[in-house]
């Protein structure tokens, strides 16, 4: 049997949390991504009894070359209409790719990782922040705001979760000796 399985969920588990800067400690929200990431999480603990040593790694918007989130955030700039979403004030919990699979790296490694653990940078930045780096960084503005009444078109349940995010640190990883790249 293996010595520790490392689940995939997400920050999400947390529910929107506006300003509060949110570590692994904190209770799970009520909203439906929290729900999916809760009942996700209860069925990976199934394991510890059986004496595998469970690590539930909530991973926040991995940025990366090759896809996945930076490419859907950049394709607007590109178009030179690129911008925050929503208000731009909330926080997106991003981790650079390198660091995600560190982190899983490290959760395998470390037998005092268990239970949860952030994968997210240990700065989130708000949207607007976010954006306005994209923005200088593809040389194009970052004005133009995603109004919130177009991401829930386009994103359905996923919008809420884009609209509102977390501002979740990875305190475990950092207590448990990860250095960020």
């Amino acid at each position: 049997r293996p010595r520790a399985l490392v689940n995939a969920s997400g920050v999400g588990y947390y529910g929107p949390r506006g300003e509060e800067v949110v570590t692994e400690g904190e209770r799970p929200g009520t909203d439906f991504l929290a729900e999916v990431c809760r009942a996700w999480e209860d069925e990976a603990e199934r394991a510890t009894p059986l004496g595998v040593r469970v690590v539930r790694a909530r991973i926040g918007v991995v940025l990366g070359e090759g896809g996945g989130a930076l490419e859907k955030l950049v394709l607007p700039f590109k178009l030179f209409v690129g911008g925050p979403i929503g208000s731009g004030e909330q926080y997106v919990p991003w981790v650079h790719l390198d660091d995600a699979v560190g982190m899983f790296l490290h959760a395998l490694d470390h037998e005092s990782v268990r239970g949860a653990m952030n994968v997210s940078a240990p700065e989130p930045l708000k949207f607007r922040d976010l954006a306005a780096v994209l923005g200088r960084v593809l040389h194009r503005p970052s004005w133009l705001r995603v109004p919130g009444f177009a991401v829930r078109a386009a994103a359905g349940e996923l919008a809420y979760a884009l609209l509102t995010g977390q501002r979740a640190v990875p305190r475990v990883a950092q207590d448990t000796g990860y250095h960020f790249t």
